[in-house]
């Protein structure tokens, strides 16, 4: 399977709907989130024992305001105390969610920061493997479930411990017997909470992998949306999209129904502790054992630790949600970045050697990793062994520097895989690719893509600006360098068509530019960093007769002592090459010229022939 198929099955695949949620996250792992904003975490926790403490003051004060109401004594002080305490725990209560939901905007922002600061960095088979539009939904939904965390549940439940065992104190305090009787309900209820949370964590995963299905068909129907009208797919799309979007449904009704029997349950309690304290509560101020003072505030006191339970609750659901986010976060932070896999195969690179090669392949195999052949089958072929795989298979030739090299062969022939090897998209499972004699696998990938100029078969415009898109590669290159380069490959008309000049928007995926002019903008990009070494796939595919001589004019003036490497289908666009290379079946077939090549190499001769040029 060559790069050009595996791009072109990624784009048409749906990739085979992964149902595993990845791994789960656990509270271990969540921690260093929470800990990031550890001066805001200490100003909320210092306000929750504030205003915990206001609130256990009141049911005390209440009880002194009954008494001496029942004595006949002034209230004054004592009501304009308990007047101010509520007021206090009211301010303290609204501070607080602020700074929690400040905290919650900081966690989500950097889990963001994060995540995509290593999605970027991913090998690229990883990208290759997965979908896009569940990557996005990671950086999207996944990191907003985080923000729960800090607003629904753990900072919370610190202020809300501090008020249940406050209150269990003042009720022990007031009368035993009552506690003993609310604490077994109380103890009841965690105890089915306590077995429901693990249900919460698995179906908040599963919903999460859901939206992350959901996200990717909409990439998919989106990015392509001109071929999916002018197919007459777009109801076929749509139901495809339907679909996801009802599996989303159900798993998130998963999650409700789960979470319905949780919730219920703090307000169950609350109602089966309150009737129980006011019946045996009743009966014990009546017998005499208590005052019925005593009674109220151990009912305020019930109220108060009924709340934090209620939170508590809460706290458990929100979590166990998060915990579900979290792994999906975290299956992707922990995958090695690109360059952390160096070490190793640097270690067993070969020693350079004196050669006059640029670029130099030695018995060169590759295979795609299984990972990636699952994604693009949608997974429904049987998995074949690595030698069945292999796309390259021995591959030698030599690009000696200063020349140009063409690289022909037959669809699938392993073209643009070489090309993805010279640029470490991926290392050979087998044999060496050399740069001036040293092995790739002992260079570091920034400093030898630095070296390359690469445009891509299909190679992609940024939405934004001409000159964005040109100084991707180059971001110091002046406004006289850019409107140069874009005369090169004969892009001095798109200059003209548009006032706004280098300014001018190109539209998402350069929608604005014809097929020519987005091929010619990527060679453009790449010309304008000036690298010693260019590589071209199918780079004048998309270009008239009149625009392709422009390009190989242009192309002629920049590779005076640059070498290049160039795939071509159309033969007439290499017939002038230095050194031809002829693939097949991933393996070298032939190396010559053209006119050498029409002798000794049937393959050759017969692509030649199909073209008119024999």
């Amino acid at each position: 399977m060559s790069a050009e198929n595996t791009a072109s099955a990624r784009r048409h695949s749906p990739f085979g709907r992964q149902q595993e949620t990845g791994p789960r996250a656990t509270v271990r792992q969540l921690l260093p989130y929470l800990f990031e904003k550890r001066g805001l975490l200490a100003v909320v926790i210092v306000l929750s024992v504030l205003g915990a403490g206001a609130s256990l003051a009141q049911p005390l004060l209440v009880s002194q305001v009954i008494t001496q109401v029942q004595d006949g004594a002034l209230l004054g002080p004592l009501v304009w105390l308990l007047v101010a305490l509520v007021v206090v725990a009211g301010l303290l209560t609204a501070f607080q969610h602020y700074l929690l939901q400040r905290m919650g905007e900081g966690v989500v922002l950097s889990s963001r920061r994060r995540l995509v600061a290593r999605m970027l960095r991913l090998p690229i088979a990883e990208f290759d493997a997965r979908r896009t539009g569940d990557l996005v939904s990671r950086v999207g939904a996944d990191t907003t479930m985080l923000r729960a965390v800090l607003t629904q549940g753990l900072v919370e439940a610190v202020g809300g411990t501090l008020t249940f065992v406050g209150a269990l104190v003042g009720m022990a305090v007031l009368d035993p017997v009552l506690l003993g009787l609310t604490l077994l309900v109380v103890f009841t209820a965690i105890g089915l909470v306590l077995g429901l949370s693990g249900r919460i964590r698995r179906a908040s995963a599963e919903a999460q992998a859901k939206v992350g299905d959901l996200a990717a068909a909409v990439e998919r129907a989106v990015s392509a949306i001109r071929t999916v009208r002018a197919a007459n797919a777009t109801e076929r799309e749509a139901q495809g999209i339907d679909r996801d979007a009802v599996g989303a449904y159900r798993a998130g009704l998963k999650v409700a129904r789960v979470s319905a029997l949780i919730m219920p349950v703090a307000s169950i309690a609350m109602q089966v502790a309150f009737l129980t304290v006011i019946g045996v509560g009743g009966f014990r101020v009546a017998s005499g054992a208590i005052e019925i003072a005593s009674l109220v505030a151990f009912i305020l006191f019930l109220f108060m630790m009924i709340m934090p339970l209620g939170q508590a609750i809460g706290a458990v659901s929100a979590v166990n949600q998060a915990l579900g986010a979290l792994g999906r976060i975290q299956e992707i932070i922990d995958i090695p970045g690109e360059q952390e896999g160096d070490a190793d195969l640097a270690a067993r690179a070969a020693d350079p050697i004196d050669t006059d090669d640029a670029v130099r392949f030695d018995d060169v195999r590759f295979a795609y990793p299984e990972a990636v052949v699952a994604a693009v089958t949608d997974g429904d072929e049987p998995m074949a062994d690595a030698a069945d795989r292999e796309v390259l298979r021995g591959v030698s030739f030599g690009a000696v520097k200063g020349q140009r090299t063409a690289l022909v062969g037959p669809s699938g022939a392993g073209k643009s895989t070489i090309l993805a090897l010279i640029e470490r998209f991926y290392d050979p499972t087998g044999g060496s690719v050399r740069l001036d004699g040293v092995d790739l696998r002992s260079l570091d990938r920034e400093r030898l893509r630095s070296l390359i100029g690469y445009v891509e078969q299909d190679a992609p415009v940024l939405a934004g600006t001409l000159r964005e898109n040109l100084l991707l590669g180059s971001p110091d290159a002046s406004d006289a360098d850019c409107v140069r380069v874009l005369h090169e490959v004969n892009l001095g008309s798109v200059l003209e068509r548009d006032a706004a000049g280098l300014d001018a928007a190109v539209g998402e995926d350069g929608v604005m530019l014809s097929g020519g002019e987005r091929q010619r903008l990527a060679i453009a990009r790449a010309l304008l960093a000036a690298p010693p070494i260019l590589l071209l796939d199918e780079s004048t595919s998309s270009l008239d007769g009149r625009n392709e001589q422009a390009m190989r004019e242009a192309l002629d003036a920049v590779a005076e002592h640059r070498t290049l490497i160039v795939i071509a289908h159309r033969l007439s666009t290499v017939v002038d090459s230095d050194r031809i290379v002829v693939l097949e079946q991933g393996r070298v077939v032939g190396v010559g010229t053209h006119s050498e090549l029409v002798q000794s190499t049937p393959l050759y001769r017969d692509l030649a022939k199909h073209q008119l040029l024999v």
